[in-house]
């Protein structure tokens, strides 16, 4: 398994290491819970560097962009950040990322750890202009600084920038430790909080800086448990559970970064088509309304008995909501809020109801 610049300090602080897209990763340190909460309350320290990094660069860099991703790259200006999606022919996800843009020519891609290379290939093979790509993951890390004190904890260490300032999916080039970093205002716990992209050498030591400094913040370093359990609270997707390449961004819920409005893009003529027959399946919220946890891979049903309409595509109970809950794939006509269903878990009939997503929403501090 791959190894990030942190896994000694994950060592060293206790953290459970696990297998997680080919990488040795911690998976908790003092508990999911405690973890999850410290965010929620606090701050919390997560080791995002197994996070691939891409670079788009060259005057026909936005161009290349707005073809190989679904949303509109063109509204970007300088340090401007944006979710968006690359798809398949079909319509498919083959990954969900953030394009940040510098310049009109140089554009970082963030792409999820175990879709990095494949990634790489896939915009490779079909870039349509003479665009630089460049694979960069090997030479940064990533550090996630989440939670209500996060900005409180790390302004002080940035000089001669005022990160309050630093809008929700904006980022900035500075100076962090006497080298330079990557400082963008996003993250995938629901929280508000930063991203820091750092040189793999000096990973370690921002990462030392940010625990000490933060003591009195009360921050605590957070494995890939609480990670989940927060982004699912916030009902953000994870690939490889609401995203795939056989579940079309339509369906997953990403229909807000698909702009059919703006040129041709890999996947356009497939959703088009999806849009206008009308989608068979919808990415939904529900909770169980008896005892039982619901997992991926479990069915939902009809209630009674009925027939199956559903695959669960993540689930678990989660410590701010304190409900058992998911979300799951199911037939369009059963994807309405209210709607009643069936959970079956290892065989047991558990009931269940469809809720509007997101399960939580940030208090506004």
């Amino acid at each position: 398994m791959k190894r990030t610049p942190l896994y000694e300090e994950h060592l060293r602080l206790g953290g459970k290491m696990v297998e997680f897209a080919g990488w040795e990763m911690p998976v908790q340190y003092s508990g999911v819970i405690a973890e999850h909460q410290n965010v929620r309350e606090r701050v919390g320290l997560f080791d995002v560097s197994h996070m691939g990094e891409i670079w788009v660069t060259g005057p026909e860099a936005e161009r290349a962009l707005e073809y190989l991703t679904c949303n509109r790259v063109s509204a970007l200006y300088d340090g401007k950040a944006q979710y968006s999606a690359l798809l398949n022919d079909a319509g498919g996800v083959i990954d969900d990322i953030i394009v940040y843009r510098f310049s009109q020519e140089r554009f970082l891609l963030c792409v999820n750890a175990s879709n990095a290379e494949q990634d790489f290939e896939w915009l490779v093979s079909r870039n349509p202009t003479s665009a630089s790509i460049a694979n960069a993951s090997a030479e940064y890390g990533q550090i996630a600084v989440q939670g209500p004190k996060a900005l409180e904890l790390l302004a002080p260490l940035v000089r001669g920038v005022d990160l309050m300032a630093l809008k929700a999916f904006h980022c900035i080039e500075t100076e962090l430790l006497n080298t330079k970093v990557i400082i963008a205002r996003t993250g995938y716990t629901g929280e508000d909080g930063v991203e820091i992209f750092v040189k793999t050498e000096r990973t370690v030591d921002l990462w030392r800086l940010l625990l000490e400094h933060g003591a009195p913040y009360g921050v605590m370093p957070c494995g890939l448990g609480a990670r989940d359990s927060l982004r699912l609270e916030a009902a953000l997707p994870l690939h490889g559970h609401e995203l795939a390449p056989d579940i079309s961004a339509l369906e997953s819920g990403l229909g807000w970064i698909v702009k059919f409005d703006k040129g041709d893009f890999i996947g356009k003529a497939a959703l088009q088509q999806q849009k206008e027959q009308g989608l068979k399946r919808k990415l939904i919220g529900f909770v169980l309304t008896e005892a039982g946890i619901a997992r991926q891979g479990d069915t939902l049903a009809l209630p009674d008995g009925g027939a199956e309409v559903g695959l669960v595509t993540s689930g678990t109970k989660t410590p701010t909501v304190q409900k058992a809950l998911g979300m799951a794939l199911v037939a369009t006509q059963y994807a309405s809020p209210d709607t009643k269903l069936a959970c079956v878990v290892r065989g047991r009939t558990i009931s269940a109801v469809v809720v509007p997503l997101p399960f939580y929403k940030r208090v506004q501090r």
